[in-house]
């Protein structure tokens, strides 16, 4: 199945210009996936590109309990975008860095745009990389391997 929940605007708006515009959506924060609540990835829609809508990617905290907004622009203003139109999506993301000691606990409630507190420092060992277990089939053959995660870059 599809891995994105789309999201539809509130209201219809205009972009008359090139700077980035908040549009409302009808979604309102936390997302529950399976009773429990997800931090997700908000992108465009594959189809927003083709419309001349860029959508500015960003994260959706699993503490966040307001509207959920889009930011986006337009190089081809003015561009309408009618109410209840399906112009970006929510990629749930899982909570990986919830082993980490925080040092100071503030809940993202509804304010969004904004950071939650300190910075956060994260390290790998040189001698250790990120890898995952692919298993791979076809038809009733099935192969699994241990694949590398970082590019080195």
């Amino acid at each position: 199945g599809s891995l994105g929940l789309d999201l539809e605007t509130a209201v219809a708006t205009t972009l008359i210009d090139t700077r980035p515009q908040k549009i409302s959506t009808t979604s309102i924060g936390p997302l529950i996936i399976n009773g429990t609540a997800t931090g997700a990835l908000l992108i465009g829609r594959s189809s927003s590109g083709l419309k001349g809508l860029i959508i500015l990617p960003r994260l959706i905290d699993a503490d966040y309990t307001g509207q959920i907004v889009i930011v986006a622009h337009t190089p081809f203003p003015p561009t309408h975008i009618p109410a209840r139109s399906k112009v970006a999506q929510l990629i749930p993301v899982p909570h990986l860095a919830a082993a980490i000691p925080v040092t100071l606990e503030r809940t993202r409630g509804s304010a969004g745009f904004g950071s939650t507190g300190a910075a956060t420092m994260l390290t790998l060992a040189m001698g250790q990389r990120p890898s995952v277990t692919v298993t791979l089939q076809h038809g009733s053959e099935r192969r699994s391997l241990m694949a590398l995660l970082d590019t080195r870059a």
